[in-house]
């Protein structure tokens, strides 16, 4: 006969015993030795009295205090007058390690060193994390938990806390020229959730085919072929992704479009004007979708801001934003605004209550962005990251003259222009000098024709106090 019993400790933890045996004190004692033996109750644990065990477990207060006193004896256990009963602290045989196996690098971290931790990283998609607004977090959380209401601490609504999709409705009409209201906004734990969630609604709808760029990130297109979904590449040039090639009489009859037009990843040019609008009336005339990837919007150094496409019509396109770059990726916080027609059905892929983004976080957000001190930290970092690019081109030209920068007007990574045949050789010396370097090889879509040779250089990614580290390293292993 097994038992399972919660004891609930007069020093205010819970513990969970299983009692075996047909007698109690014998089942309690073994109990004990294995919470002891598992490492559930550490060395100089203070157990609780004899007096509250016995009250928890239901049982007689001698059979608590004759378990403790025979465990006593053998040593698992000592007790002192005014110390009361504790776990001994005593050699106990540890656990089997069960180590986790290592986790698969992300699609954008592949290219570092071969073993071992590199010293410096220079991999794009990742901002400076040490200047997170910690403090202005925290302040805006305490009013964000002073005013919450009851039921924000309930199931969460799968649309997102009603507080954060207003407050996001004002922020992206001003910043970026989104046209949504609170009610065509869902709030998702990022920028692949939400992509997981629209290819499931275009499979439902029928669609075979999502269209994307012939750079980009394998993990986007991946979650389009988990979903049935096939990924054609549309060709790209000067002026970004030729939109020309959706109505080209070349079989290419795609359901929707996924497409990062204010700053192309990884290349980092923004798309011309005549083909945003090209886009659009594509959308138009053939009943498609356009899935706008507007993943660094806020930064931009040399140009005008560029806005969202989804300004253009709100009814064909699905405009998807993160708090990854402008705050952290961990916070696991996104966005979309959707066309009305979207609405139920994304929100019927998603289920009935909110299961990944944290209610706390949404509201914090609301309260960081309605309080201004979004705008004032994405303002700093602009500068902050202004410099880092400024640095970055001026030590290119005096160290390494023959490289060309190109995609620097915007963004947080830059693409280093390489002789041909030579990222391969670059990479690897970069791997020899503990450098994590992306080549732009690394973002090609298997079905793009090979390109030219480049990196990829996230300047974002170090802390103020590593980039000078990092930025030497980069020009040492250049050709």
């Amino acid at each position: 006969m097994t038992e399972s019993r919660a004891i609930s400790a007069a020093f205010g933890a819970d513990l969970h015993l299983e009692i075996q045996g047909p007698g109690l004190r014998a089942g309690l004692m073994e109990a004990l030795r294995d919470a002891v033996r598992s490492g559930r109750l550490a060395p100089g644990t203070r157990l609780p009295s004899s007096r509250s065990l016995a009250a928890d477990l239901g049982i007689a207060r001698n059979t608590v205090a004759d378990a403790y006193a025979e465990l006593v004896a053998e040593g698992w256990l000592t007790a002192r007058q005014g110390s009361g009963t504790r776990v001994a602290r005593r050699a106990a045989a540890a656990p089997p390690s069960r180590r986790a196996p290592a986790a698969a690098p992300l699609p954008w971290q592949r290219g570092g060193p071969r073993s071992g931790r590199p010293l410096h990283t220079l991999h794009p998609g990742t901002p400076d994390l040490a200047s997170f607004p910690r403090a202005e977090w925290l302040k805006a959380a305490r009013r964000a938990l002073t005013n919450a209401p009851h039921e924000a601490f309930g199931y969460a609504d799968p649309r997102g806390r009603p507080e954060l999709r207003a407050a996001l409705a004002e922020y992206l009409a001003r910043s970026r020229g989104v046209r949504a209201t609170p009610d065509r906004i869902v709030v998702c734990s990022g920028f692949a959730q939400g992509l997981m969630l629209l290819a499931a609604v275009l499979r439902r709808r029928r669609v075979r085919d999502v269209a994307v760029e012939s750079y980009g990130l394998d993990v986007h297109w991946g979650a389009l072929a988990d979903a049935g979904l096939r990924t054609p590449a549309l060709p790209l040039d000067g002026l970004g992704t030729r939109t020309e090639a959706l109505t080209e009489d070349g079989g290419l009859r795609p359901g929707a479009v996924l497409i990062t037009p204010a700053h192309q990843f990884p290349l980092g040019g923004a798309l011309a004007p005549d083909r945003r609008a090209a886009l659009v009336d594509w959308a138009r005339a053939f009943g498609g979708l356009v899935l706008e990837d507007d993943y660094d919007g806020e930064f931009r150094y040399d140009r005008q801001p560029v806005g969202a496409l989804q300004g253009l019509d709100p009814e064909r396109v699905v405009y998807l934003g993160t708090a990854s770059k402008s705050l952290a990726p961990g916070l696991r916080l996104g966005w979309m605004a959707l066309p009305r027609q979207l609405v139920d059905e994304v929100l019927e892929a998603k289920g009935s209550i909110e299961w990944a983004s944290s209610t706390l976080d949404q509201l914090t957000l609301a309260e960081f962005l309605s309080s201004g001190a979004y705008d004032r930290h994405v303002r700093g970092m602009r500068l902050r990251y202004r410099r880092r690019r400024d640095q970055l081109v001026a030590a290119l030209a005096e160290r390494a003259p023959g490289i060309r920068v190109t995609g620097i007007a915007a963004g947080l990574h830059a693409v280093l222009e390489l002789p041909p045949g030579s990222e391969r050789a670059v990479l690897h010396a970069a791997a020899h000098q503990g450098l994590a370097l992306q080549g732009l090889d690394a973002f090609r879509h298997p079905d793009a024709a090979p390109g030219r040779d480049a990196l990829v250089v996230g300047y974002a990614t170090p802390t103020d106090s590593a980039w000078p580290g990092a930025l030497d390293a980069l020009c040492r292993v250049l050709p």
